[in-house]
């Protein structure tokens, strides 16, 4: 059976386990979202979702609280994703959990995260000691909120995306924080940053801000958001090459960062932590 949205731990009652729980992970196929953006057969991008985790905790095998901060990267390619909810169930499962060291409970993470989403997951483990190398920074681009514009849908419109298809192709990165959209089983509003850099015929600033606050009252998961502007951008503007990288706030502890490209050189995710992060 195929696991559905609906069918997720989001917006019911739960449990918070306190024991080691792996079988809390739900996972959700990717492919019935790509449908609906006519996605079949080869992807027209690769990427990951960077998931960081700052409610990392469990036992020694002397029953000492530990924390860290985990970084978890996961293929665009994988079958499935893991609901949040349920991610973060998870990890709380580690709470009284007693583990032998950092590097243990990483074999379980990858162990169980691989298995849930379908592929190889990367996982790096931050202690205590060194939480001061997680640096802080901002994407870099041409700001498209300082446009003075007038709005008046919130729902995406990939129609209004207008390129100048007579003119030679540009490089060009933008970004906008403007990006929200609502979590597609609860409604809860998922805020975020949008970084976009391409090559190919120069896209309107205008209307690709128009776009992207189309986005304000449409529900859909943060992987799925990232996958429909690459592809609408991708159709409509069709650039020659292009990325597409969002950072979303935290909920429950957890954010996740989408990032979706066409050509490996690139500019590739950073993972540096927003000020709104």
């Amino acid at each position: 059976m195929t696991n559905t949205a609906d069918q997720s731990p989001l917006g019911k009652s739960s449990a918070y386990r306190t024991d080691y729980a792996p079988e809390l992970l739900f996972p959700i196929p990717r492919q019935g979202k790509r449908d609906e953006l006519g996605l079949t057969g080869t992807m027209p991008f690769f990427g990951v979702d960077i998931w960081n985790a700052y409610e990392l905790s469990w036992l020694n095998m002397r029953g000492k609280p530990q924390v860290a901060v985990a970084k978890i990267t996961v293929p665009a390619d994988s079958p499935n994703i893991i609901e949040s909810k349920s991610f973060k169930l998870y990890l709380n499962s580690f709470n009284q959990t007693k583990i032998a060291d950092a590097d243990a409970l990483k074999i379980l993470l990858v162990q169980d995260l691989s298995s849930a989403v379908g592929a190889t997951v990367h996982v790096t483990i931050t202690e205590q000691q060194d939480f001061h190398t997680l640096a802080m920074g901002e994407l870099e681009g041409v700001l498209l909120d300082r446009l003075d514009i007038e709005v008046d849908n919130y729902s995406p419109q990939p129609e209004i995306l207008k390129a100048n298809f007579d003119e030679q192709p540009v490089e060009e990165v933008f970004i906008s924080h403007l990006l929200k959209s609502n979590c597609l089983v609860t409604g809860q509003p998922d805020w975020g940053s949008v970084q976009i850099q391409y090559y190919g015929p120069q896209i309107d600033q205008e209307s690709l801000l128009k776009y992207l606050i189309g986005f304000r009252e449409h529900n859909e998961f943060h992987e799925q958001c990232v996958e429909r502007i690459f592809t609408d951008i991708l159709r409509q503007c069709k650039p020659q090459q292009l990325s597409v990288y969002a950072r979303y706030t935290r909920r429950g502890g957890l954010d996740i960062n989408p990032w979706r490209s066409n050509y490996t050189s690139g500019q590739k995710p950073s993972n540096l932590r927003n000020a709104r992060q």
